[in-house]
């Protein structure tokens, strides 16, 4: 066990190859070596003089030798992300055989051959070209191929199409008859519906494309089979069964075995990158054809060189500033490619120029696109000498990425490439005598007792090996049990804790809402104080004015205007500036009011009562046992000021003498008829 540096994925890759025997004959062994991506703590554990000066995940590095049968088991129970080999057919008798192990396979697994497709290239070549170590050990060669599947070098092996079925059906039969037939078959059918409607409306909330057909029956649906653009691991369904209904996906069969290269694009390219808060990256083909180009704000960078290894080989990375930013020049180590920056920075036309054919959505997209196309012009007569020097069979595109990113001359790396050719044929026509000496080697003719010895010790072995699954069976089962007790108590104590953090955010919450009610409160008391203050500096300064008759002996008195004698204006009056005792009020508008209204300022308790328009007999009549006096506005000098004004006080006090000298003369008058009218009533009751 070791810690290497490797492009490790989220979940474990499997590297297998023979170990010894074969999959068409008896007990085959598999060298097996799984990449695991270590978790945060165990990198951070690993000494820093242990840590490769390389770029990429660090991964534990596991190794055994293991039967097909375990290796199925190890495939079940880890479920990797690939299952790396030199060729698919090392697992698998025949095609047949390939097709049942493939749809064996876990949602999520693949099965990759990092050798190539329907003609692969010898593991050797492969590992050189990728600087993968390389020994004809079949561990180490189960090393290699993993370690080439987790850098997406190689071809999924696939039987199937990315179509799915799903199929709702039955799960148990309608029976033969009997009393309750109907009732039986009507419910089994029902469920099958409800469980349809369920499935497709999992499919929709996850925004999958499908077909559906439905065989209706007698209360429901006998099957509803869903043809969805998706695999299985993307489709929010699995295989279930549960009561009347059972539920079966399965992936669309293709003709033959497929194989589908990992990486879609692996051309030689330049590539231009734009770092910044929005960082942009822009791939280009060595021959000046422009394949995609790319900006986010969110991914880092790590996740941008995902997106260019899956668009090609960059042979040279460039940049549209000098120098060459610390993100880009990180980026370029991670490619082992060459760099490209101009003498000065580019300026901003001479991008738009260059880029005017090319459409980009924004200004970083441009500006990356414009660095690759500069590096392309840049390197253009390079490119041209060292195409006329190639030979017709050897790739041009691998020739200058070599020649450039290597800084080798171009006839060492003709040289190094004619080699690696030669080498290859060499190990072609060595596996093919090797395939030859096994037929000319071939097994005697064995008599029937030996025949029935073998298949007893094949029985036997089968029968340890079933026992030996069935222990291990149980040994995880236990584990099994245990981690989820674990787990079980785990989140009971954390479900206590949430409780607790639950119970003390509601507390804070009706503290909160608490506070902020005061807070409101104070906030209203407040305003009303500070117009009430307004209101106080208004009369002081109508107190304190510059009039004449201040300096001449204060002779002034405050006077509270309302607009009419109505209910709303006395309260609005009162609300503004304060209706209190012994104020004098001016009433703008007199006429109009009833007794209520009346009542309503005697309530207040006014000085006196200066109106304008004539007062209604009800309300006069108020006023006058209230003993309030009123007075017309124009027996008094009023100065008005906005809502405010202001009188002379010997006005005021001559008016209200007045008024009293009336309100004797009325008493009297009232008293008066007040006799005469007892007296005619005396005189009636006699005669």
């Amino acid at each position: 066990m070791t810690a290497r540096t490797v492009r490790a994925l989220d979940r474990p890759v499997f590297g297998v190859d023979v170990q010894s025997g074969d999959v068409r004959g008896d007990a085959p062994a598999y060298a097996l070596v799984t990449l695991t991506p270590l978790s945060a703590a165990e990198e951070d554990a690993v000494p820093e003089a242990e840590r490769p000066d390389v770029d990429g995940p660090i991964a534990r590095v596991d190794r055994d030798v293991v039967s097909l049968r375990k290796l199925l088991r190890l495939i079940d129970d880890r479920e990797p992300a690939r299952i790396a080999t030199d060729n698919a057919y090392e697992l698998a008798a025949d095609t047949g055989e390939l097709v049942q192990l493939l749809r064996s396979l876990p949602d999520g697994t693949r099965l990759v051959q990092v050798t190539g497709a329907e003609r692969p290239e010898p593991l050797s070549r492969v590992a050189s070209r990728h600087g993968i170590p390389y020994d004809s050990d079949p561990m180490a060669e189960a090393e290699a191929a993993a370690r080439l599947a987790a850098a997406n070098v190689g071809h999924e092996v696939t039987a199937f199409t990315d179509e799915t079925t799903v199929k709702v059906a039955r799960g148990r039969s309608t029976g033969k008859g009997g009393w309750s037939q109907d009732r039986y078959t009507r419910r089994i059918h029902g469920n099958v519906k409800k469980r349809s409607r369920q499935v497709e409306s999992e499919l929709r909330s996850a925004n999958l494309e499908y077909d559906r057909e439905v065989t209706e029956k007698y209360g429901g649906y006998a099957n509803a089979v869903f043809t969805v653009d998706a695999r299985p691991e993307d489709i929010p369904v699995s295989n279930s069964r549960a009561g009347d209904v059972r539920v079966e996906v399965e992936r669309e069969r293709r003709d033959g075995i497929a194989y589908e290269p990992l990486v879609q694009r692996r051309d030689h390219v330049i590539v231009g990158i734009d770092p910044g808060t929005t960082t942009a990256a822009a791939v280009v083909g060595l021959d000046g054809t422009v394949h995609d180009v790319y900006s986010t704000r969110t991914a880092d960078t790590a996740e941008v060189i995902e997106w260019v290894i899956e668009r090609g080989r960059p042979a040279i990375v460039a940049a549209d500033v000098e120098p060459m930013p610390d993100t880009v020049e990180s980026i370029r180590r991670s490619f082992d490619a060459a760099g490209w920056i101009p003498d000065s920075d580019l300026p901003v036309d001479e991008k738009l120029h260059r880029t005017r054919e090319f459409e980009t959505d924004n200004d970083h997209e441009r500006d990356a696109l414009a660095a690759a196309l500069y590096a392309l012009d840049d390197h253009a007569d390079q490119f041209d000498r060292i195409a006329e020097k190639t030979p017709p069979r050897l790739d041009r595109e691998a020739v200058i990425a070599r020649v450039v990113s290597g800084e080798e001359s171009v006839e060492t790396v003709i040289d190094d490439l004619r080699d690696d050719a030669g080498s290859g044929g060499g190990e072609g026509s060595a596996d093919e005598g090797d395939g030859g000496g096994g037929d000319a080697d071939a097994e005697p003719e064995r008599t029937e007792e030996e025949r029935e010895i073998r298949r007893l010790r094949d029985r036997v072995e089968r029968l340890e090996g079933h026992v030996d699954d069935l222990t291990d069976k149980l040994d995880d089962r236990d584990d099994r049990i245990e981690d989820l007790e674990t787990e079980l108590s785990e989140a009971k104590r954390q479900e206590r804790i949430e409780a607790r953090e639950r119970r003390a955010v509601s507390r804070l919450e009706r503290a909160v809402s608490r506070l902020e009610r005061e807070r409101d409160e104070a906030r209203e008391r407040a305003d009303r104080l500070a117009e009430k203050l307004e209101r106080l500096k208004a009369l002081w300064k109508l107190d304190h004015s510059d009039f004449a008759d201040v300096a001449a002996g204060r002779d002034l008195v405050a006077v509270k205007a309302v607009e009419q004698f109505t209910r709303d204006a006395i309260e609005t009056a009162d609300r503004e500036y304060g209706l209190a005792a012994g104020d004098v009020v001016y009433l703008r508008d007199a006429s109009g009011a009833g007794r209520q209204t009346a009542a309503l300022l005697a309530e207040t308790e006014p000085r006196i009562v200066l109106k304008k328009g004539t007062l209604s007999e009800a309300a006069d009549a108020v006023l006058f046992e209230e003993s309030v006096p009123v007075a017309p506005a124009d027996d008094v000098a009023l100065q008005e000021i906005d809502d405010l004004a202001v009188a002379r006080e010997s006005d005021v006090e001559a008016a209200i003498d007045d008024w009293e000298r009336r309100a004797r003369e009325r008493e009297r008058q009232q008293q008066s008829e007040l006799v005469d009218q007892i007296i005619s009533e005396h005189r009636a009751e006699r005669s």
